[in-house]
């Protein structure tokens, strides 16, 4: 399975990769509307960039060959693609208990800064390779099979 891999080695910090998950995952899929307007509402980056010192990186979901945050959740939202190895989210199946996020040792998932529900990195299915990824000017972000 291809997953996004982090080269900190490469992370200049820009957060490029932050604002092309923004808008892709915005209903107007516009930087500018993305940020004025739907962030008030809700909308989050699925990624992050830590920073400490002098080194950077863009933090996300790994889509983990056996997840914690899949066997963590109780209301079955989270799940483990069998075909493409994604671990998917149904936010209708969510019920808010945060279980996921405690038990996923990256912290890749966040609470949703208005409903009781999560946040985390869907791959950008509809995307050959995903946004933060194809957004990079460094390549500190790859989408490969290791």
């Amino acid at each position: 399975m291809k997953r996004v891999f982090i080269n900190p080695e490469f992370c200049i910090g820009c957060r490029l990769c932050e604002l092309a998950c923004l808008t892709e995952h915005s209903q107007s899929k516009d930087l500018i509307l993305a940020y004025r307007d739907e962030v008030a509402s809700g909308l989050l980056p699925r990624n992050r960039v830590e920073e400490k010192g002098y080194i950077t990186a863009s933090l996300t979901c790994r889509h983990c060959e056996d997840p914690y945050c899949v066997r963590a959740c109780i209301s079955g939202a989270l799940q483990k693609d069998p075909e493409t190895g994604r671990v998917t989210y149904d936010e209708d199946q969510c019920v808010g208990c945060w279980s996921c996020l405690m038990a996923c040792p990256f912290g890749s998932i966040k609470r949703h800064p208005i409903k009781e529900k999560i946040v985390k990195c869907d791959l950008c299915p509809d995307r050959s390779v995903p946004a933060c990824v194809s957004s990079c000017p460094n390549q500190a972000l790859t989408f490969e099979e290791k």
